[in-house]
């Protein structure tokens, strides 16, 4: 009411100065629209008053922070303080109240460091963009953000604030680094370390400027201190503040002494302070540092914190996605926890991009993790291969990721099976000639190895010399059929056909000289090129029972009657005796004795002529008189009687008509046929 009075009067002595205190007086009563207008009239007046002008700054800017706009009040304070920085203080100190301060000086330690970190408004800004008003606001209410002075005054306001406040002196310090003030600088921060000497942010920023100075000694100190502690994270804020040279000072400086400790002492203890001085260095590279991230992984590698170690590999492949070493050295980890696909999928990776260092990398590993990458590399190369050569699907762009695997395989390790693989490779790229050479160089000019001699065989194949492919094919044939089939994959029809043909030729006359283990893998061949012809299979049954292998040879007798269909009835009738005389072998009576059943329904005559070949009516009824003896234990009377039946057309035995006069006296009481 004073000021309202005052302001009334016809002489408008002290009018700013009145306008300033009623300001005041609506804004502790919770006026603000009022006080804003009177501030601003302050602010506007054509002859300004500057204590006036102060007062009035202050007051909007505590206004602008309850209108959710911090950057404005910053601002205002900054003008205010660059206006004359004792009565900013004074005014604060007397027209803020208590419960006010903290948030003011709060806000303005925030929206400072923001402005020195240059993350408020680095274009343009609307407030900047205005036309400029008369008074005292004209230039310094919309000072650009990045004005290191200006946050120097706000700072110096907040430090008389409050003494002991860590935060305005370091925002002092800072405002003082950017406008070239390194001793003064230095020295607020000394000052501030003598009574917080544990602050790693005070620590970190010391640190630096001594690096600058040249002092390396004190500020390698100073930042194993800041190690100590544990507070890497303190240099985020300080690398937004401090200039691009400083920065890559500290970044030069860090890295050159995590590899001088990796270089001297391996103990944990010394890979973690050279993983410290590697995060300072990443920091202060803006948060990329190749060379830093790669050794800063593998030393997480060496602490067992493997998937620390694949952050920071990823980190350098999503900015470089074929970086060789973080390739590589992700593979490495992936190796570690046991991740098959991942592994194999970043190694094959580095390896296409550049072998001559990753093969190196992969022969220094120890024997086991060597063992076990190159058997899951061998495993995906060998996988992919099968499935190419099966579908004949020969993608050049993968036969050449292939053919990498496959040259790296050989060079870590000289076992066999990776030199057949490279072989291989080869012929499924048609580079035949090359792949006879390979093979004469790792296995010589005998190819002792059966495996590398049925590669030769392919290549013989393609040089349309059947005898002897089929001489090779048929030594693998007797060991692995799998393999076998693999392998003729490579071969096209025509080829196939040919092959079948004299595999079975050269199978009848082993047959006829009694060679039947020879005979078998020319006879397996013969099947396999062959897509399980019946007349094969046959043949070779009847080698497998020469050399009593009666299981094996009943498999392919039962795939022969299976095929039954377009066979002359003597064929069919023959095929179920030889069955029958396998079940024999084999102590399958009742089997043995189903299958001469099934004979002698098809042709009585032709089944007997069988049986009398081999292994004769005798044997063959005495079996029938078992199994029908069984039956009749068991009161299965109906199969009895069917068996006895059957037996006695092939052999009027004693035997049987005994019994078959028992199952008479058991069925007087009912019918069994």
């Amino acid at each position: 009411e004073i000021c309202d009075h005052l302001l009334a009067a016809e002489q408008k002595t002290y009018y700013n100065t009145l306008l300033a205190l009623r300001g005041f007086c609506l804004l502790h009563a919770h006026n603000h629209q009022e006080a804003l207008q009177d501030f601003q009239k302050v602010i506007e007046h054509d002859s300004p008053h500057p204590n006036s002008c102060i007062k009035a700054l202050c007051g909007r800017g505590l206004i602008r922070i309850s209108g959710g706009t911090p950057y404005l009040t910053a601002l205002d304070y900054i003008t205010a303080c660059q206006l004359k920085l004792d009565e900013a203080i004074f005014t604060v100190k007397s027209y803020v109240p208590w419960n006010q301060r903290g948030l003011l000086l709060k806000v303005l330690q925030e929206e400072g460091q923001k402005m020195l970190q240059k993350k408020r408004y680095p274009g343009g800004s609307s407030a900047r963009g205005q036309k400029k008003k008369q008074g005292c606001d004209l230039s310094l209410s919309f000072c650009p953000p990045r004005d290191a002075p200006g946050v120097y005054q706000l700072a110096s306001l907040l430090v008389e604030l409050d003494t002991s406040d860590e935060t305005s002196r370091i925002l002092r310090a800072d405002a003082l680094y950017q406008m070239g003030s390194v001793e003064e600088a230095h020295k607020v921060l000394s000052q501030a370390l003598s009574e917080s000497p544990q602050s790693s942010p005070i620590l970190a920023r010391l640190a630096l400027l001594q690096l600058k100075k040249g002092f390396m000694y004190d500020g390698n100190q100073l930042l194993k201190k800041v190690i100590r502690i544990g507070d890497t994270s303190c240099l985020l804020p300080i690398m937004d503040i401090f200039k691009d040279e400083d920065r890559k000072l500290m970044q030069t400086h860090c890295h050159c002494r995590a590899v001088t400790i990796l270089k001297d002492k391996r103990e944990d203890a010394d890979i973690k302070e050279a993983i410290a001085y590697l995060s300072f260095a990443i920091i202060a590279s803006g948060g990329y540092a190749t060379d830093c991230l790669l050794i800063r992984a593998r030393c997480y590698g060496r602490l067992g914190q493997k998937k620390t170690a694949i952050f920071d590999f990823n980190a350098v492949l999503k900015e470089d996605s074929r970086n060789v070493q973080a390739l590589s050295g992700r593979g490495f980890i992936y190796l570690a926890l046991k991740q098959q696909k991942e592994a194999v999928q970043d190694l094959i990776s580095a390896l296409k991009l550049e072998a001559g260092a990753v093969i190196p990398a992969i022969l220094s590993l120890k024997h086991e993790a060597r063992r076990l990458i190159t058997q899951w590399l061998f495993q995906h190369g060998r996988t992919t291969l099968m499935e190419l050569v099966a579908t004949k699907d020969f993608s050049k762009e993968e036969l050449r990721d292939l053919l990498v695997i496959a040259k790296a395989l050989i060079k870590i390790c000289k076992d066999s099976q990776y030199h057949i693989f490279y072989t291989d490779v080869l012929i499924a790229n048609g580079k035949y000639e090359d792949a006879v050479t390979h093979l004469r160089e790792a296995f010589g000019h005998s190819l002792a190895d059966d495996f590398a001699g049925a590669r030769l065989a392919v290549l013989q194949l393609k040089r349309r010399n059947v005898p002897v492919a089929a001489r090779w094919f048929s030594i693998l044939a007797r060991r692995d059929e799998g393999e076998l089939g693999f392998l003729l994959n490579f071969a096209d029809a025509k080829q196939l056909q040919h092959l079948s043909q004299v595999a079975a030729q050269e199978g009848n006359m082993l047959m006829k000289d009694h060679h039947y283990e020879k005979a078998l893998g020319y006879y397996t061949l013969a099947i396999l090129t062959g897509k399980d012809n019946p007349r094969y299979l046959r043949r070779r049954a009847a080698c497998l029972t020469h050399l009593k292998k009666y299981d094996k040879a009943l498999e392919d007798m039962e795939k022969v009657i299976q095929k039954h269909g377009h066979n002359s009835l003597k064929t069919r009738v023959e095929d179920h005796c030889s069955r029958g005389r396998l079940l024999l072998a084999v102590a399958e009576e009742e089997a043995a004795v189903r299958q001469y059943i099934e004979a002698l329904q098809l042709d009585e005559s032709l089944a007997l002529c069988s049986i009398m070949n081999g292994p004769g009516s005798e044997t063959v009824t005495k079996t029938f008189h078992k199994v029908a003896q069984h039956n009749f234990d068991m009161q299965r009377y109906e199969e009895a009687w069917k068996i006895t039946d059957y037996g006695l057309k092939i052999d009027q035995s004693t035997e049987l008509k005994k019994l078959k006069t028992r199952l008479k006296r058991e069925a007087s009481s009912c019918s069994i046929h």
